[in-house]
This record gives C-alpha cells, sequence and structure tokens, in this order.
C-alpha cells in the first residue's frame, strides 16, 4: 500500500493571524482531510491550530511538531505529537517531513519552512489574499537557483488540488 501524502501547512502563529486567514487555514486542512492527506504543522496555535481543526474535524490524521520538550504544548487537535526540544529549528522538521508546503500567511517562520522545502525542491504553495509570506512569495522562486516556482492557488481547494498534483507528478 503507498504511503499517504504530507503535507505541511506554514502559516502565521495566532499573534499575528485575523480571522479571514483562519478560516482559510481552517479550510485548507478541511480539504486535506477530505482527499485523504495527512496534515503537518507546527503544531501550535494560529494557522497551525485553525487547520488542525479542519483537518481533525474531517476525520483526517493531524501530525503536530512542536519546538518544546513536552507534548502539551501541542494544540488540541493533533493527533500526533512531535516534541523536538529545539527550539524554532524544528520548521526543518516540519519541512523535511511534509512532501508538499501550502503556506497561508506567515511570517519569518513560515519563510524558514518554505527556503527549505524549497532547497529540497519540493512542491510549495502560496494561498493567494491570506497575507503575509504567502501573499509575498506567490508565483515566484525564492532565490536565482529557480529550484522550484512557488505556486500561487486563489482557494484552499485548489492550493491542496495542486500541492497533491505537484507531488503525485514528482513520484
Amino acid at each position: 500500500m503507498a504511503r499517504s501524502i504530507q503535507i505541511l501547512v506554514a502559516g502565521s502563529s495566532e499573534d499575528h493571524c485575523d480571522e479571514k486567514t483562519l478560516k482559510l487555514a481552517y479550510e485548507v486542512g478541511r480539504e486535506i482531510a477530505r482527499r485523504g492527506a495527512i496534515l503537518i504543522t507546527g503544531g501550535l496555535g494560529g494557522v497551525m491550530e485553525a487547520s488542525s481543526r479542519g483537518a481533525k474535524e474531517a476525520g483526517g490524521l493531524v501530525v503536530g511538531i512542536i519546538p518544546y520538550e513536552d507534548t502539551y504544548h501541542a494544540n488540541q487537535y493533533c493527533d500526533v505529537v512531535v516534541a523536538t526540544g529545539i527550539g524554532w529549528a524544528r520548521n526543518f522538521a516540519t519541512a523535511y517531513s511534509a512532501d508538499a508546503v501550502i503556506m497561508v500567511g506567515g511570517g519569518a517562520g513560515t519563510a524558514i519552512e518554505a527556503l527549505v522545502a524549497y532547497f529540497k525542491g519540493k512542491p510549495i504553495i502560496a494561498l493567494k489574499g491570506s497575507g503575509g509570506y504567502a501573499d509575498e512569495a506567490a508565483g515566484k522562486y525564492l532565490d536565482e537557483r529557480r529550484i522550484v516556482r512557488v505556486e500561487a492557488a486563489s482557494t484552499p481547494a485548489e492550493a491542496v488540488k495542486l500541492a497533491i498534483e505537484k507531488v503525485k507528478g514528482a513520484s
């Protein structure tokens, strides 16, 4: 049996997240679960929690890879919690564990996850209109090497569809 596709949703933490971004993240999580993929997040609040809630409520599997040593820091929607104890270096673990990345809003942490995925040649999709780094990176290459272009999606469903198509096309 083939392994399930693992999609990282990277985005704004609760301190930098508005209601529109949370709603979009929730819908991305629901769509990931609906399509049978596994959701990976940084396991905390904001976009991470909203997408986790969406996936969980749609019957999906949610993996939270958190920066802390203790699992209790994870949001309540995580089925599996990986407590790394390595601080924000956990952004490497989230990106390495994913087959594709979907950005919803986001700042520096989201940029780190996207850049790690970029260096590995993994598909990266930015949800346009979600703000932050996603809007900045949509449709662009992240440097002159042009390893992978950040695909721009207009809706949560389109973002997940693109991620899955890109992963399946690469295998």
